[in-house]
């Protein structure tokens, strides 16, 4: 049986990231790059690791990261470790000769991996990162073989997606997610499309990924009794790539695919509730 790691204090875990920093920085030579970049991405034992340098000529190369640094960046891991919510899966460090160094870590969404592990990479996550159940996103729990959460019973909530994964500098939308070969993302369509319409408007709204079309996506909402999502997701997928939530996507592949064709008043009403943010109605 493992034992999970001892986690470590904030402030250790800063002059952990200091240490990488300074191990990237030491990777080129002095007036000859504008930033480095690092990114990990773990599950188990399973590791990946690039490293590329931007030079003055503004040209990005990748570089072979020391085996010492990749042992930091597990130590950092390990030392973030937290009981209940686990530790992140995938980590950006980006260092830059003015600012230092600049951390992001992913918690919970799935890194774009070079090769997929295997199940039992992820079990191993889970064996040696220990999660209480509700910080074990569906993405995780569907690759390590474990059943999705039953969804809650009676008075529950239905969930509601993530659209994209924030913004960035200039307001356009991030995605950080694995993308669907087009077999797969054609029964993910099909479903997102199968479910009944809860909510809908004769009108469409912009397309946040090219804005150029004011009038392109569907606003109307669907359900399946679990989960509620916008026109948006379906659209997304369809006409740029954008796969769905990665928690609604594990729902989906649960489910085999296959879409309830009408659902509960009581799930309507939940739906609707989720959508509008407004109480559920109640029976007399």
């Amino acid at each position: 049986m493992n034992t999970p790691p001892v986690p470590a204090g904030p402030g250790q875990h800063q002059q952990i990231v200091d240490r990488i920093g300074h191990g990237l920085a030491s990777m080129a030579p002095p007036g000859t790059w504008r930033q480095i970049r690092a990114e990990y991405r773990a599950a188990g034992r399973h590791i990946e690791a690039d490293v590329v340098v931007t030079g003055q000529d503004g040209v990005p190369r990748a570089l072979q990261p020391p085996v010492e640094l990749v042992q930091l960046l597990g130590t950092l891991r390990a030392a973030m470790y937290r009981p209940g919510p686990g530790t992140w899966l995938s980590a950006v460090l980006t260092v830059d000769p003015v600012q230092g160094t600049a951390a992001d870590f992913a918690f919970d969404r799935e890194p774009q991996w070079r090769r997929t592990p295997p199940p039992i990479g992820f079990q191993d996550e889970l064996r040696t990162f220990p999660r209480a159940d509700e910080h074990v996103p569906g993405w995780l729990r569907e690759r390590a073989g474990l059943p999705p959460l039953a969804p809650p019973a009676g008075d529950g909530e239905v969930r509601t997606p993530r659209i994209h994964d924030g913004l960035d500098a200039s307001g356009r939308p991030l995605i950080r997610r694995q993308p669907l070969v087009p077999a797969e993302a054609e029964r993910v369509l099909a479903y997102l499309d199968a479910a009944p319409v809860v909510l809908a408007s004769r009108s469409n709204g912009p397309d946040a990924f090219a804005p150029d079309r004011t009038d392109a996506v569907p606003m109307n909402f669907r359900t399946d009794g679990v989960w509620a999502w916008p026109g948006a997701v379906a659209y997304y997928l369809r006409e740029h790539g954008v796969p769905p939530d990665p928690d609604l996507l594990a729902h989906i592949r649960a489910r085999r695919f296959t879409a309830p064709p009408e659902v509960s008043e009581a799930a309507t009403d939940l739906a609707l509730a989720a959508i509008t943010g407004e109480p559920r109605r109640t029976g007399l």
